[in-house]
């Protein structure tokens, strides 16, 4: 947390605060001003004096196993998925050490795609970009059977 704040107050000091955020995915005009707006107020700085007197959180830590076939990869997930929920297969390929994109670009190195994919499967198409159905998927990261 403290490393958080130290970025927070170092934004709303920057001269250019995009120095800061160089290439964060995500953090864009609006979220550097809203950083800029809550670490330049005095009155917050002191609540979160407080609070960290008060709190002291466990760290966060996630296991990547860096040796697995979709470590480093971007995936993009599309149409629907029958044996688990769209957040499921998200949170599932981030601890396998993936990227999950919204949308298919020349990055993307993965699509999975269950009935109904539209547009992000002729992208995929278009791309050049693997593609592969659920249960590839699953077996794939070691979970289909």
């Amino acid at each position: 947390i403290e490393e958080l704040i130290r970025i927070g107050k170092e934004t709303a000091a920057a001269a250019d605060p995009h120095t800061v955020f160089p290439s964060i995915n995500g953090i864009g005009d609006t979220v550097i001003g809203a950083l800029r707006d809550f670490f330049g107020n005095e009155r917050n700085d002191e609540v979160l004096e407080v609070l960290l007197a008060q709190v002291h959180p466990k760290p966060y830590i996630v296991n990547v196993s860096a040796g697995n076939a979709v470590a480093g990869k971007t995936i993009v997930f599309t149409g629907t998925l029958e044996k688990m929920t769209r957040p499921e297969a998200k949170a599932m390929a981030e601890r396998l050490g993936a990227k999950v994109a919204g949308s298919v670009s020349a990055k993307t190195d993965l699509v999975v795609a269950g009935p109904g994919a539209g547009s992000k499967l002729k992208d995929a198409t278009k791309f050049g970009i693997e593609v592969i159905d659920e249960d590839t998927w699953l077996q794939r990261i070691g979970k289909g059977a």
